[in-house]
């Protein structure tokens, strides 16, 4: 709490200091996207596993509450990809560093660039679906209503860390580790270089990935039309006969390219590779928010 507490006085109080708002930007805008990420890939199973549930959760994204969303979370990923792929840059080349105030100021700028036909587009979806008297959709409280088992899903998961983290805490106590002039235990240095580079090489190759999903299922093809009777799949030759979020997925995981189901190797390397690098993000988050605590950062 105190780690919390810090960085948002801290924030205040160099304000006009860019970095440090590029660096609080960068977080806030990452949280946002795990939290629908946690959303969004269960709900993806679904449509295999558990198709009926799958209709119901394109449903409460066809809705003015997850509407609004959308737009908040394109805006995040183009912000955090856009950010991210600064500070590889200058962490790859240190002597760069003197330009990072000037290149934030790009990411800003090419984030608002970007945004500005993209919501253009999404909002031409918006307006044909809510014009459109035939249009049906969920009031708020079925929206809120559904989102209840993610929420106590969250709480069940929070719980069981700490409960985790407090028996490994019965069991082995807390170790001493040698570290060097300060800095952490020296067993744990290599792992955490390792998250390091997986960190960086990940977002660049997701970078291409979610901006190429962004175009095609917001831009291109909205949220609206996946449940549209006779509508092109996005990305293929066939058209959704049933009008239903299922048949959707379906044929576009089967449709086939030289004999590969090139959506569905696509949607899944950008599942894998997101949802590594989200979480892991997540647990430097709440790592550095929990330092002051060995349970709390065990359970992070």
């Amino acid at each position: 709490m105190t780690s919390l507490v810090l960085t948002l006085t801290e924030t205040m109080r160099y304000k006009g200091a860019l970095g440090q708002w590029s660096w609080l930007l960068h977080r806030l805008t990452g949280l946002g996207v795990v939290l629908f990420l946690t959303l969004h890939v269960i709900d993806t199973s679904w449509a295999v596993f558990y198709p009926q549930l799958y209709v119901e959760a394109i449903a409460t994204y066809q809705t003015p509450l997850f509407t609004i969303g959308e737009f908040g979370l394109v805006a995040c990923v183009v912000y955090h990809a856009l950010n991210g792929l600064r500070i590889v840059i200058i962490d790859y080349k240190p002597v760069w560093w003197k330009y990072q105030q000037r290149a934030a100021m790009y990411v800003l700028g090419g984030t608002v660039i970007i945004l500005v036909p993209v919501f253009f587009l999404m909002f031409g979806h918006v307006l044909r679906f809510y014009q459109d008297p035939n249009s049906k959709f969920l009031g708020f409280v079925d929206v809120i209503r559904a989102q209840l088992p993610f929420a106590a899903g969250i709480a069940v998961a929070v719980i069981a860390a700490l409960l985790l983290s407090a028996v490994f805490g019965l069991v082995r106590g807390t170790p001493k580790t040698a570290t060097v002039a300060g800095r952490h235990p020296m067993h744990s240095s290599g792992i955490e270089r390792f998250w390091w580079r997986f960190m960086r090489v990940s977002g660049v190759l997701i970078i291409p990935l979610v901006f190429g999903h962004l175009a095609m299922m917001h831009i291109i093809q909205g949220v609206f039309d996946i449940t549209a009777a006779g509508h092109n799949v996005v990305g293929t030759t066939v058209a959704n006969a049933s009008g239903t979020s299922v048949e959707f997925v379906a044929d576009r995981w089967s449709y086939l390219v030289a004999g590969v189901a090139v959506w569905r190797v696509y949607d899944f390397a950008l599942i894998a590779l997101v949802v590594v690098h989200g979480f892991n993000g997540l647990r430097f988050v709440l790592t550095d928010y929990t330092s002051f605590s060995p349970f709390l950062k065990r359970a992070s």
